[in-house]
């Protein structure tokens, strides 16, 4: 049985350091660095270009490790700073603190107690974002970035742009690509597309318009946001959610995967019916090159199994697609007059579709609809007789 450590102890024995990045925040620097010092000296300051009187404040700070930047490069880049330094001198976790005074020191050992019980976790500090003096726009920032995480990622936050946290330094990924605000949610997204466990712990905080000064800007500084999150969203439709469906198959085994994660989900017959009708619906319409991308958004939107939805897709596999393709123009020809005749062979496919858009495209969307809906009933009611049967 692990031994039950004091809080000075688990402070001690912890090899972490907290990573203070400043930018002409000289009102409140000065205590949140005599406050995180009650904690630890591992303190690595990243003065990232200030103009005001943050120079003449670390000088008062000698023995801390600092890092000066000659010109402002931005939040992202600071911290990047503060990573590599910090696993230069070989810290296993860094806390990072903002120096504009919301945030409580106090709140360091709950970090450190964290992770002596789920260590290499990387954890975001949960405000309140509803107590007073909380700004508006903060607020409603905080639930869009949640929002975007949790579709990128399938992790439900309830604080996802806190700048106090606790990166696991050997697990994060090395490289990053944005040098600004946004450094924040891309690299909580990374890590949680690599596994690592990212998780949310309650913190303190303080919104003092007298004294805290904020750099962000919200036009530009949420348009780059905006960027991000959608080229995020981008590799998350299109690479992350196949791949981690193509390794849990890989890992469960075919049968073991079909009957746990599809057959004994916990979804309700109608909803694993659903996510069916929607595969297949999806697989048959015309809208070749984007159908994973429009089904695991779909799926996502209507809160409906991915997986489910993912394998009743592969209707359209390349033996069938002539099938599919001849089915679709015969139905659109019900709609759409044409002259010309249809005949089943190796190139009808190119020639037909090509010379019939109109016929095809208003044809496949017919016949989508109708095998979405011989789906989705029949295996509704096949989960149904099996449950059935099982009780």
């Amino acid at each position: 049985m692990k031994p039950i450590l004091s809080q000075e102890e688990q402070l001690t024995q912890t090899n972490f350091c907290v990573i203070v990045p400043t930018y002409n925040n000289n009102k409140t620097l000065e205590k949140v660095l005599n406050s995180v010092l009650t904690y630890t000296n591992n303190i690595i300051v990243v003065n990232d270009g200030s103009t005001d009187k943050t120079g003449e404040i670390l000088e008062d700070f000698p023995d801390l490790v600092q890092i000066h930047h000659p010109q402002n490069q931005g939040k992202g880049i600071a911290l990047q700073n503060g990573f590599y330094k910090a696993i230069a001198l070989n810290y296993e976790y860094a806390i990072t603190i903002d120096s504009d005074g919301q945030h409580f020191a106090s709140d360091i050992p709950s970090f450190i107690n964290f992770i002596q019980n789920e260590p290499n976790t990387l954890l975001i500090g949960s405000r309140n974002m509803t107590q007073e003096n909380v700004p508006k726009k903060s607020s409603f920032g905080n639930k869009f970035s949640n929002f975007w995480f949790w579709f990128e990622t399938g992790i439900r936050l309830e604080d996802t742009q806190s700048g106090f946290r606790l990166y696991p330094l050997q697990l994060i990924p090395e490289k990053h690509y944005t040098t600004k605000f946004e450094f924040e949610i891309e690299v909580i997204v990374r890590s949680a597309w690599k596994g690592i466990s990212v998780k949310n712990i309650p913190v303190k905080v303080l919104y003092d318009p007298l004294e805290r000064v904020s750099h962000f800007r919200p036009f530009r500084d949420f348009t780059r946001i905006s960027v991000l999150n959608t080229v995020l969203v981008f590799i998350a439709l299109v690479y992350i959610k196949p791949r981690d469906l193509v390794r849990k198959i890989k890992k469960k085994g075919l049968k073991k995967f079909l009957l746990e994660d599809i057959l004994e989900s916990d979804e309700s017959n109608f909803k694993k019916s659903s996510a069916i009708a929607l595969g297949v619906f999806i697989g048959i319409s015309p809208f070749w090159g984007f159908q994973t991308v429009l089904l695991l958004f779909l799926a996502t939107l209507f809160k409906l199994n991915k997986v489910i939805a993912f394998v009743a897709s592969n209707i359209s596999l390349p033996p069938l697609i002539p099938l599919i393709i001849y089915g679709s123009l015969k139905m659109g020809s019900l709609f759409v007059p044409n002259n010309s005749s249809l005949i089943q062979n190796d190139s009808m496919i190119l020639y037909d579709v090509s010379k019939n858009v109109t016929q095809y495209v208003v044809g496949s969307l017919i016949l989508a609809s109708l095998m979405a809906l011989l789906f989705g009933l029949t295996s509704y009611l096949i989960l149904t007789f099996f449950n059935t049967n099982k009780k």
